[in-house]
């Protein structure tokens, strides 16, 4: 993959919007934190490597200094309950619960206001943490200047 010019706003397919910085071993530097992070997450325990996937890289970004917002739609929805978010027993993955705490704790959780509605969940039933918002907020996230959104 070649590095796109960092002033142009976006570069042509496969290629870097801007130039990543190698560390070594395969990761990224410092760049890294300059971006917003929006996961997506549409699925639920009938989907646990899609969850694992998500929260991993939601957990991963939060913890190397990214702004990551965590979305809960669909089945996923009921992951914003207390003991919704199920140890899904996958071999070689970090339970859910303990991903799921870490985001909640180094980002921001959302969970649909249509999917909540949906569910009969309301406010009072959320962990501690968990906000309900719509589409218009999740529209502004991912839009906003210097975000990635990701859909699982």
């Amino acid at each position: 993959m070649t590095a796109a010019d960092p002033s142009t706003p976006h570069g042509t397919r496969g290629e870097w919007r801007c130039k990543p910085q190698r560390l070594g071993h395969g990761s990224y530097g410092s760049g890294m934190a300059a971006r917003n992070l929006v996961v997506k997450l549409t699925v639920g325990k009938d989907e646990p490597e899609r969850c694992n996937q998500a929260l991993t890289v939601a957990t991963a970004a939060a913890a190397s200094g990214v702004a990551v917002s965590l979305w809960l739609t669909g089945e996923s929805s009921w992951f914003a309950l207390p003991d919704g978010c199920p140890d899904l027993q996958l071999p070689h993955a970090t339970p859910l619960p303990e991903l799921f705490a870490t985001v909640l704790k180094m980002g921001a959780v959302t969970l649909c206001t249509q999917c909540a509605a949906r569910r009969e969940i309301s406010e009072a039933d959320v962990v501690p943490g968990v906000r309900i918002a719509g589409a218009t907020t999740f529209v502004a996230e991912a839009l906003a200047d210097g975000a990635q959104a990701l859909v699982y």
